[in-house]
């Protein structure tokens, strides 16, 4: 971070950290127009923390459309290329932009809500005003750009003694900032956990106080700031402080059903919520695939509702992949998650995350290895990262045990694939030379035909190879003789008397 002296009565000057043309240049526009300007939010944030922007929001204090319009004519005086201008009049926003930067311009303004709304009551205000409304004080700063201020900084609300603490502080009263937009309460979070900072005592006494309202926030921005803890270095931050914060329990209950531990006869279970906590940070340490880490954090999302105990087993979770697998598109379209190629991903892992386990287990024979790469295809590496992350015995040799067992299993698959790419493997015999060879019409026979095929060649029973899949086909077909009979008497199907 900035080495800066918080208790200066002199504004600090950053003009040395705004080396991007844009400020120039929008420092001069606002001149031209006898208007204030300053850069603010996210990107002053960032200075200090000196983390890369690609984006920076100015306010100025009068027309921020008007501030970018001539933005927009400066630009294209200087470049002689008038950058394309966005103008959202509904919102008094404009978007432009300069060069790698993205400008966003807005006029100073102050908000009032009323309790059963979040959409505010928007009139132009003040510098003060603006920086008011805004969500916390790091978040609260501005550096004027304008020539004879250049660099200034304004910060009301003390936000540099905050990044220095690593605090997250509302600059008004945090219960009225909550209640008036209660999707703060999930952004406090999503700042705490990507920044590694606290969040300020009575700052979150009041999201625990205010938690209810988020119910008024759509699912879609909710899971936005989900989607931004997920992606977090250490996503479980952000989790379990939703779950302090009894958040948790309000948007994502199946979560919170992973958490407790349940005792019987002096047989305890380990606490799923946090185990899966460890999983998705497991996985967060060697992936950036958002999915994948969904995927972590629902891994055992079935296990509340198979948790058996047996007097001989202890306490079980039999299936909970198979049955997490099927409550995937459940969970998705509640929490308007998108339902395409991405839901179907996260439910096949969770539906094979204790296959590489059961493999490794079983000794690691060809047959099985051979399954998993094929069920598992162009996801196979990803699987093994999960699976892998699944691992949070706090017991050394049982740690020791699995991941010898996984590195065992990792090098048969490299030296099966070497052999035979089994990610892409396709059938050998394909459904339609079965109907014509045999001359049997759409039936279930067909499958079975083909699962047999696939059965002998995973277990080295026959070659991967037409010739020899095709004659192993007769084969079973000749068993299969009496069934494939029923299914040329049944053709075509009967249909119902349309007029009936």
């Amino acid at each position: 971070m900035i080495q800066i002296d918080a208790d200066s009565k002199t504004p600090l000057n950053l003009a040395r950290k705004l080396t991007h043309p844009a400020f120039k240049t929008v420092g001069d526009a606002a001149d031209t127009l006898g208007l204030e300007a300053y850069v603010v939010g996210g990107f002053v944030r960032d200075i200090f923390l000196e983390r890369p922007s690609k984006d920076a929001d100015f306010v100025t204090v009068g027309s921020g459309i008007a501030l970018a319009q001539k933005v927009a004519e400066t630009i294209a005086a200087r470049s002689k290329r008038r950058p394309r201008l966005a103008v959202y009049a509904n919102y008094g926003t404009a978007q432009l932009h300069h060069g790698d930067l993205e400008l966003e311009f807005v006029g100073a303004r102050k908000e009032s809500y009323h309790r059963e709304s979040r959409n505010p009551i928007v009139e132009d205000g003040t510098l003060q005003e603006d920086q008011e409304r805004r969500d916390f004080t790091i978040n609260a700063m501005a550096i004027c750009v304008n020539k004879d201020r250049f660099g200034e900084l304004v910060d009301p609300f003390d936000g540099i003694s905050d990044l220095e603490a690593r605090l997250i502080r509302t600059p008004l009263d945090p219960d009225v900032t909550f209640s008036d937009d209660p999707l703060r309460m999930m952004r406090a979070i999503r700042f705490a956990t990507q920044l590694n900072f606290y969040i300020y005592p009575a700052t979150f006494e009041a999201i625990k106080r205010n938690r209810e309202r988020i119910n008024i926030i759509t699912k879609e921005r909710i899971n936005d700031e989900l989607s931004k803890i997920i992606r977090s270095p250490r996503p479980s931050i952000g989790f379990k402080l939703l779950d302090m914060a009894g958040l948790l329990e309000i948007i994502f209950p199946e979560l919170c059903a992973l958490k407790g531990v349940e005792t019987h006869d002096g047989k305890g279970h380990k606490d799923n919520f946090l185990h899966t906590l460890q999983v998705l940070d497991n996985v967060a340490a060697k992936s950036d695939n958002e999915w994948l880490r969904w995927a972590a954090l629902l891994h055992d999302i079935a296990k509340p509702a198979v948790k058996r105990y047996d007097p001989k087993l202890g306490w079980t979770f039999h299936n909970h992949n198979f049955i997490g697998e099927k409550m995937i598109p459940r969970i998705f379209k509640k929490m308007k998650l998108p339902l395409n190629e991405k839901m179907k991903y996260v439910a096949k892992m969770v539906g094979l995350h204790m296959r590489p386990q059961s493999v490794a287990d079983a000794g690691v024979s060809d047959s099985g290895v051979r399954r998993l790469i094929t069920d598992a295809g162009e996801d196979l590496d990803d699987l093994m990262t999960l699976c892998e992350a699944d691992i949070t015995s706090k017991i050394p040799a049982k740690v020791k045990r699995q991941l010898e067992g996984f590195a065992r299993l990792r090098q048969r698959m490299d030296e099966i694939n070497a052999a035979d790419d089994y990610r892409k493997w396709k059938n050998p015999v394909g459904g339609d030379e079965i109907m014509e060879r045999y001359n049997i019409p759409g039936s279930p026979v067909i499958a079975k035909i083909k699962e047999a095929v696939k059965e002998a060649i995973f277990d080295g029973i026959i070659p991967n190879e037409h010739d020899a899949a095709i004659r192993y086909a007769d084969s079973v077909a000749e068993n299969l003789k009496e069934e494939i009979e029923a299914a040329r008497a049944n053709w075509p199907p009967q249909r119902g008397n349309a007029n009936r």
